[in-house]
């Protein structure tokens, strides 16, 4: 096992280093350049060229491109993820400002998500056949099928239709300081993320306990004379889990990797939001920061799914 974890965290150097390369690579083949947008906002000037030079010069900016990425290998290697152009702040302290609503927003997304996959997902499977399966199967169809926008969409329709609460919240409440105006502000997005995520880990578990459960083992637990709930939670949904960790642990890394459909729809300030703004003002080195980390958390948590599949079951060794 510890030979296995040492490889794979040498591989996800690699990945990582590559991910770091492809996003210096992409975001500076962009059209366009914060230079160019920052001069342009100032209508004084006579010479924009020039001033789009010096802009360039000062940023850092017209330095040949391998230079550049000399740098910024360099300084990623030392944990250094830059400096905005536009606020001057580390991308660091960027995504430290931000970070606790997309945490927030995410844990809510998780779980309603997991709340809703795996006990529909088992009693879908549990009730093959019948009405109980067959709507449980058109409301994932439908999750799956509808896009996280759309749900939401159609979620704020039936608020407003409703007048349940008022959905114009100013400025971002936190639940630790404000729990009634940060659920007013994160339950739509929370519903229609976990919605759109939980659809698809629910098909998946319903399957896979459907193939469990003609298993020789599900049969002779059954022949022992355990009950049903023993045999479907103990037996066959501890073998079912397996492919759906993967789903799950995907569901996980978007904790971090942020909302940014969802974000941006609802004015939350959260990373998704903060990603899509910078790549629009070309405020490159927090972008590529940001997305650096969260290659970071996915290829972590695909390990941490990887050693928990040993966990669950004891035949699968890592060589």
């Amino acid at each position: 096992m510890s030979q296995y974890i040492i490889r794979r965290l040498v591989l996800n150097v690699v990945v990582l280093w590559v991910v770091a390369s492809l996003v210096f690579v992409t975001t500076n083949l962009l059209p366009g350049d914060f230079a160019e947008r920052q001069v342009a906002t100032n209508l004084e000037l006579a010479d924009y060229t020039e001033a789009i030079e010096e802009a360039r010069r000062l940023l850092g900016l017209d330095r040949p491109l391998y230079e550049r990425y000399a740098t910024y290998i360099t300084s990623v290697a030392m944990l250094d993820l830059g400096h905005s152009y536009d606020t001057k702040r580390s991308t660091w302290e960027e995504l430290g400002r931000r970070f606790p609503t997309t945490l927030e927003l995410g844990s809510l997304i998780a779980l309603v998500a997991f709340s809703l996959s795996l006990p529909i997902g088992v009693i879908s499977a549990v009730k093959q056949d019948t009405w109980v399966d067959y709507v449980l199967r058109t409301f994932a169809i439908l999750g799956v099928a509808a896009p996280v926008f759309f749900i939401a969409v159609i979620l704020t329709l039936v608020v407003l239709k409703l007048r349940l609460f008022q959905i114009d919240i100013v400025g971002s409440p936190h639940l630790w300081t404000d729990p009634a105006g940060a659920l007013k502000l994160y339950l739509i997005p929370t519903i229609a993320g976990g919605i759109s995520g939980g659809a698809g880990i629910m098909r998946l578990l319903r399957s896979q306990m459907l193939e469990v459960m003609r298993n020789d083992y599900i049969r002779t637990a059954r022949a022992k004379g355990l009950p049903d709930r023993t045999v479907w939670i103990r037996h066959a949904m501890k073998n079912a889990m397996l492919p759906v960790l993967t789903a799950m642990g995907f569901t996980i890394a978007g904790i971090v990797s942020g909302q940014i459909i969802l974000e941006n729809m609802f004015n939350i300030d959260g990373v998704g939001r903060f990603l899509f703004t910078r790549l629009i003002i070309r405020d490159f080195p927090p972008f590529q920061g940001a997305v650096l980390i969260i290659s970071f958390v996915i290829v972590t948590v695909n390990l941490i799914v990887d050693i928990t599949y040993g966990w669950l079951d004891p035949r699968i060794r890592f060589s």
